[in-house]
């Protein structure tokens, strides 16, 4: 179980760094795209963020399902899970609808609110990963 848990911590250690830099660079960044480049510029983000995140989510959200079949039910384990659906939902809830949006044309108040709305994911995912690494400390003592 240990294995599993270092390639669900892995995954989950990712996903904080790649939120991380979505959070403070590339989001607020869409404000800077002209407004006549703005939709073949998310077009092409969409096409290529989705390479690197829908494989680390999926490995993610895999992983924690086989800890959780294989009986992991520590605290810092359920808390991480907690956070992992609250991601999922802010993911399905604000940010497809949001970039959706985005897909017909640049709007300073999406662009805003795609920040303030990924700002709870890249809480969440920074949350699973101290969790985590704490359980990891924890199964080695």
């Amino acid at each position: 179980m240990i294995t599993l848990l270092v390639i669900h911590l892995a995954c989950s250690c990712a996903l904080v760094g790649l939120i991380w830099t979505i959070q403070v660079v590339h989001y607020p960044l869409l404000k800077q795209v002209g407004r006549e480049e703005f939709v073949a510029y998310h077009k092409r983000h969409m096409s290529l963020i989705i390479w690197l995140v829908g494989p680390l989510m999926l490995a993610e959200l895999g992983s924690a399902g086989w800890l959780l079949f294989l009986g992991e039910r520590s605290l810092f384990f359920v808390v991480s899970l907690a956070a992992l659906a609250l991601a999922w939902v802010c993911t399905a809830f604000f940010q497809v609808p949001l970039h959706q949006k985005l897909a017909s044309g640049y709007d300073i108040d999406s662009i805003d609110r795609l920040v303030r709305t990924n700002s709870w994911r890249t809480l969440c995912w920074t949350i699973r990963s101290l969790c985590l690494c704490w359980l990891l400390i924890q199964k080695f003592h």
